[in-house]
């Protein structure tokens, strides 16, 4: 029973060591991608710069003077202008973090093969 083991063990490795860079491109990379994009809407909920855009011009606190409309406009405007910014930054720093983890097994590959060939 032991052999058997042994051997259904050592042919299940052979069989992921080979199947997983077929994974990281084709499943991994598909869930990778579709995280990056939940961070992305989760970001944009949070941050969302389309709403403030869409109220810019809603007096805020209920000041419908024009003074409070001058101080609600430039306010949003602002708002609008950092949390766009922050928005894009992230979606840089997503699109970063997927490219990652596309080149990291390429990487480790050649870093392996490099210290191989220094060391003979």
């Amino acid at each position: 029973m032991f052999v058997l083991l042994l051997q259904r063990m050592l042919i299940e490795f052979i069989l992921d060591f080979f199947y997983f860079p077929i994974w990281w491109y084709t499943d991994g990379a598909r869930r990778v991608l579709m995280f990056c994009v939940n961070m992305i809407k989760e970001v944009n909920a949070m941050m969302s710069p389309g709403l403030w855009l869409k109220n810019i011009f809603v007096p805020m606190f209920g000041q419908y003077d024009f003074q409070g409309r001058l101080v609600s406009v430039f306010v949003r405007f602002l708002n609008i202008i950092f949390r766009t910014i922050g928005l894009l930054v992230w979606v840089i720093l997503v699109i970063v973090l997927f490219f990652i983890w596309i080149l990291l097994p390429m990487g480790v590959l050649y870093f392996l093969i490099d210290s191989v060939i220094s060391i003979v």
